[in-house]
């Protein structure tokens, strides 16, 4: 998988090989070559019957890893190939989404969204996407054109971190202009 050789992943998986076996890190073959962005291995294995929504052992998925490696086409073949772009992942308890909001990967967060990711997801810490694209975004464009892309789908903006700030309060508070005009204005 992480060679991506196909021939060598469909000969194994026709002789019964393991396709959920785990590294030491937890990571089955469809992990190893979402890691490696080796997209035809990843086609290879879901063809031959690798369960999809497999978590790692740090609890990421497919989606998940492309989502952070800002690989939109392989995270797009994981969602075709059966991963749900909505799974719970990671310690954070967070989705895909959330990553990609953080980070400020603007079109995997619209690629996500259509492809029906849960828009107001509350992870571990308190946030969304919407809250995480404020707080751990530079309000810089890419940033904002994550929070333009999920308040146009509808993300609630009015749902308050644990201690009741507004994604609107916590861009104030960081001095975002546009992230404030952003959600003021709604689009």
């Amino acid at each position: 998988a992480a060679a991506g050789d196909v021939d060598t992943i469909r000969m194994l998986a026709a002789n019964g090989a393991d396709l959920e076996a785990r590294d030491g890190r937890g990571r089955t073959p469809i992990h190893v070559a979402a890691f490696a962005s080796e997209d035809e291995a990843l086609r290879a294995l879901a063809g031959a019957g690798a369960d999809m929504n497999a978590l790692e052992g740090q609890a990421y998925d497919v989606v998940t890893i492309a989502a952070v490696a800002d690989d939109p086409a392989l995270m797009s073949l994981a969602i075709e190939l059966g991963n749900d772009p909505g799974l719970v992942t990671s310690p954070y308890a967070g989705t895909a989404l959330i990553a990609a909001a953080h980070l400020g990967h603007a079109e995997v967060v619209r690629r996500l969204i259509a492809a029906g990711a849960p828009l107001d997801h509350v992870n571990n810490l308190g946030w969304t996407a919407l809250i995480e694209a404020v707080v751990l975004g530079d309000g810089g464009p890419d940033h904002q054109a994550v929070a333009r892309a999920l308040v146009a789908a509808g993300a609630d903006r009015e749902l308050a971190d644990r201690q009741g700030a507004t994604p609107l309060d916590l861009a104030r508070a960081r001095g975002f202009a546009a992230m404030v005009s952003i959600l003021e204005a709604g689009n």
